[in-house]
């Protein structure tokens, strides 16, 4: 019996709950609460639009209360209005806008509803932001097209804090559904890395130790060059000294000592070359003789 009345209850609050949208019209309304009290009945409206959903001196909210008592039976109702801080952030608003734009402009113009509703989204700070339209927006044939940007996160934690709504716009050619997935800059990311301004402050001093550290290595290196520039050449006999020749391979002696002879050796070569070949040429003319 207990679940039947739990039922019945959840019933009579649906019924509460669509006949005051519908009532106050679409685009109105994003949230509404209903609380039991001892005193009666607490009906909370969340809306962005507080002076239409009043009235002119209350009048809509007195004829609210009086069908809420006849109609629903509600001992004493109570309704009190709650304005919503930021309409761009409240998926139920901007699906119900998105559907009022097509239901008055068109289904030609989807794309440049949708576009536009997800700049001012993002701009107006949102971390991410995704719009679906679906039915027979560009054709005869239905169609479903998808409008995202920024961060959005699908599945964890995370993805509890991603408002989501759903909204029905009647157009010439058939209904057109409009799913709005907002993520407001207030959700809390449980893998997001923030970086704070004694972070900043550590990085830029280990990045100035870094350059300095760099900065005398190189200087090591230019004196260490400048260091062997200074010191004296080498001469053929040190390099012959130092070096172990083999015995009989002329063109390997000429590779090591190419670097180390000047030109006043290589004219001293060039005489004793010469002197061997006049030597030669006298042999062979007494030879002949």
């Amino acid at each position: 019996m207990e679940e039947r009345k739990f039922i019945k209850l959840k019933k009579e609050e649906y019924g509460i709950k669509e006949y005051i949208k519908r009532d106050l019209g679409k685009g109105k309304i994003s949230e509404l609460d209903i609380e039991y009290t001892p005193v009666g009945e607490k009906i909370i409206i969340h809306t962005a639009k507080p002076g239409l959903v009043i009235g002119r001196r209350g009048e809509n909210i007195e004829n609210l209360t009086n069908v809420l008592k006849r109609r629903f039976k509600l001992e004493n109702p109570h309704v009190e209005i709650k304005e919503v801080e930021n309409p761009l952030f409240d998926a139920q608003i901007v699906a119900d806008d998105i559907a009022l734009a097509l239901e008055r402009m068109g289904n030609l113009k989807f794309k440049v509803i949708a576009y536009k509703k997800l700049q001012e989204i993002m701009k107006a700070g949102a971390l991410g932001c995704e719009l679906r339209l679906s039915g027979k927006l560009p054709s005869d044939r239905a169609k479903s097209w998808r409008f995202a940007e920024g961060y959005l996160k699908k599945a964890g934690e995370s993805s509890r804090e991603v408002d989501r709504a759903q909204a029905i716009a009647l157009t010439k050619l058939g209904i057109s559904g409009i799913k709005v997935a907002i993520m407001p800059p207030t959700a809390r990311i449980y893998d997001r890395i923030e970086i704070t301004q004694s972070i900043k402050q550590r990085l830029e001093a280990e990045v100035a130790t870094l350059g300095s550290a760099v900065k005398k290595s190189a200087k090591k290196k230019i004196t260490k060059s400048e260091q062997k520039s200074d010191e004296p050449m080498e001469t053929i006999g040190e390099v012959i000294a130092t070096k172990e020749i083999p015995r009989g391979d002329a063109l390997a002696i000429e590779q090591e000592l190419e670097e180390g002879v000047s030109a006043s050796d290589d004219k001293a070569i060039e005489k004793s070359e010469r002197a061997d070949k006049a030597k030669r040429a006298k042999k062979k003319s007494g030879e002949k003789n």
